[in-house]
């Protein structure tokens, strides 16, 4: 059964039970993995389970009925902060973590959460978008973590430690989150709604990289036919990478103007077209010595065919995906690597 109805995650729900038991439950985490997967979710419940008031912590079951849970669940508990980087900036402002420049420590997360308890055990804060922390907004956590408030628990959300600044890794014991099976993507996207029916809830699951939330959001567009016609454009022989660009854009202007969904859009064109390649590579792999000699053979009219130049596709392709987390410019990104896909197939080094 899933814990409190969050999937796929019960190894981290015994390491924190075991911690718990054992009277050791750390005061800084990074919660760390893909987006979409329950991170925020399963820290709210956590909360939950920290603030009930008729459950001992240790068991991690908050009753779910309690005053307590229910101001948790309703976001409004006095022990409860919630930080979150505004979707008009580009970085977790700095008012919201040490207050603004009238109010320096005196507001913000990192007061808020070295008062004492006002009703609960404990006080619990959680930052989203710990990607978003610039070098200013990290050292100004610094203290906090260094030397925690008692009884206080800092969860931070991101989606790998590699995205955050080594002081703050250091001092966060690190949570990895997995990415979701594609059944439980596809059960969940039926069970609440999402999907017409299993077939479809599986045809979304398989492209949404074990990611509830891009599931959802692929649920929502005709990403089958967006597929299909990538698909189809990056198996010519010669890539018309202007023309691809436009309809790669295209696809990720749907998703609208704020900047991580339009991130994560990119992310999942990328995907597609790193799955496609491969594809087009297994026959290669699985293929006898002899018949893997003749697959390897590049054909004179299209010398992406050959497996050398696959491999050369599908690496830029995962480069591509890399340069997103980087937050480099999309319409730039979509250009240079269509671009260079281009230039592959075409024999030449991108």
């Amino acid at each position: 059964m899933p814990w409190h109805g969050i999937y796929g995650h019960d190894a981290v729900v015994e390491r924190f039970r075991r911690a718990l038991g054992r009277g050791r439950l750390a005061s800084s985490f990074l919660f760390a993995g893909p987006v979409g997967v329950g991170k925020r979710t399963f820290a709210l419940k956590l909360a939950q389970a920290l603030l009930c008031e008729t459950r001992p912590e240790a068991d991690l079951d908050p009753c779910g009925g309690c005053p307590a849970c229910a101001q948790v669940g309703a976001q409004t508990h006095p022990d409860l902060f919630l930080v979150a980087k505004p979707a008009d900036r580009a970085f977790v402002p700095l008012e919201l973590l040490i207050g603004d420049k009238e109010h320096r420590m005196r507001e913000g997360l990192c007061h808020d959460i070295s008062l004492k308890p006002f009703r609960g055990g404990r006080r619990v804060a959680i930052l989203d978008d710990a990607d978003f922390l610039n070098a200013e907004g990290a050292n100004c956590l610094l203290k906090t973590l260094e030397e925690p408030p008692p009884r206080s628990v800092l969860i931070l959300l991101g989606t790998s430690p590699a995205r955050q600044l080594p002081t703050i890794r250091s001092r966060c014991q690190i949570v990895r989150f997995a990415a979701l099976p594609e059944a439980v993507v596809a059960d969940l996207l039926v069970e609440h709604g999402h999907a017409r029916g299993m077939d479809e809830a599986r045809r979304i699951a398989a492209m949404a990289e074990g990611s509830l939330a891009r599931a959802i959001d692929l649920a929502g567009t005709d990403v089958e036919t967006f597929r299909q016609t990538l698909v189809s454009e990056l198996a010519r022989p010669a890539l018309d990478s202007v023309r691809l660009a436009a309809t790669v854009m295209a696809f990720v202007d749907e998703a609208g103007r704020e900047a991580a969904r339009r991130r994560d859009r990119l992310r999942q064109v990328l995907s597609l077209a790193a799955e496609h390649y491969r594809g087009r590579l297994r026959p290669a792999v699985s293929a006898t010595p002899r018949n893997a000699a003749a697959v390897s053979q590049p054909s004179h009219s299209a010398p992406s065919s050959g497996t050398e130049g696959v491999c050369g596709c599908l690496e830029r392709c995962l480069d591509a995906l890399e340069q997103v987390d980087r937050n480099a410019h999309p319409t730039t990104l979509v250009e240079c690597w269509l671009d260079d896909l281009a230039r592959i197939a075409a024999g030449d080094s991108p």
